[in-house]
């Protein structure tokens, strides 16, 4: 419906007189409304908003610089400790250990994310493979002293089971909603969710398992978390708070791993500048020279272990 100038100038007339600071003070609200509402720190939690400042390059130096903190503490400051649980270097190696919390939901987080916008999965798969069997040696090293220890994996190894189970999923995901339009359009809605339950149940079970038998770091929580993760993927902050309180199975120190949920409520959806294998590489590089601080301090009677 059309509105004439002069059917607009009627209403006009009909409202009710405002004042002239009665306007004012109207206008003055609105303004302050608009431009000086404030956000908490997890508005759009429900969706992303481009507007965020964080890209996926500076979740992932918040991940790999708190992962750090982590590793100095529980390869170095530990061995220093010489098994004493009081002091002030026990509390610093009990910082570090919890700053290092929040590293992992970032990284599953991010695994997630690169999931969905990966041009082959096969190749992701194969790259966190890789890395997987590349980081091992470093990874006993620096945390066991020895080159091989077969009770303990290297968290390469989970990312690698959970990226496999979320990618089986999301090929799952498909096939069932093409099987939804064919042959299972006769299933009832109930029946339908029953049956993508069992079967997402069997691949999470089946992650799980192997993650027990290979003792990976975080072992089948950490599958578990990243399944979470990506079954929420469409609302972020929610997702990583399912996947932290799923990491509480494994440690009460995992509480502090909720600190992860601040930078992520803050991602953008972009990627940010960020070289291509170097997150990748840090991870056995660091390893590996953590153990020679460790050879370093030994060799200086710094440790006696």
């Amino acid at each position: 419906m059309i509105i004439s100038s002069k059917d607009r100038d009627n209403k006009k007339s009909e409202e009710p007189n405002k004042t002239l600071s009665e306007k004012l003070f109207h206008n003055l609200c609105q303004v302050n409304l608009q431009r000086f509402a404030w956000h908490p720190p997890f508005y759009g939690a429900f969706s992303l908003n481009p507007a965020n400042p964080f890209p996926a390059s500076v979740l992932k130096w918040i991940a790999l610089i708190t992962m750090l903190i982590d590793h100095l503490g529980a390869s170095t400051i530990k061995f220093l400790l010489h098994g004493a649980k009081e002091g002030t270097l026990f509390h610093v190696y009990d910082v570090f250990r919890d700053i290092g919390r929040i590293a992992f939901p970032i990284y599953i987080f991010m695994l997630v994310e690169g999931m969905q916008h990966t041009h082959s999965k096969k190749r992701y798969l194969l790259r966190m493979g890789l890395f997987a069997l590349i980081s091992e040696v470093p990874f006993d090293l620096a945390f066991f002293r020895i080159p091989f220890h077969w009770h303990a994996q290297n968290v390469f190894f989970t990312l690698f089971i959970g990226l496999a189970v979320i990618c089986a999923m999301d090929s799952f995901e498909k096939e069932l909603a093409s099987f939804r339009k064919g042959h299972g359009k006769d299933l009832s809605p109930l029946a339908f969710r029953f049956y993508r339950f069992f079967l997402y149940a069997a691949l999470i079970t089946l992650g799980c398992c192997l993650a027990v038998l290979l003792y990976t770091d975080y072992n089948c929580v950490g599958v578990l978390a990243i399944c979470a993760m990506y079954l929420l993927r469409r609302y972020p902050v929610p997702a990583a708070a399912l996947c932290c309180l799923t990491l509480l199975l494994s440690s009460g120190r995992e509480f502090f791993s909720l600190g992860s949920l601040i930078p992520i409520s803050l991602y953008n959806g972009k990627r940010g500048r960020q070289p291509k294998y170097f997150f990748y590489a840090f991870y056995p590089v660091h390893l590996f020279l953590l153990w020679c601080v460790y050879l370093l301090l030994r060799s200086q009677g710094a440790l006696t272990q």
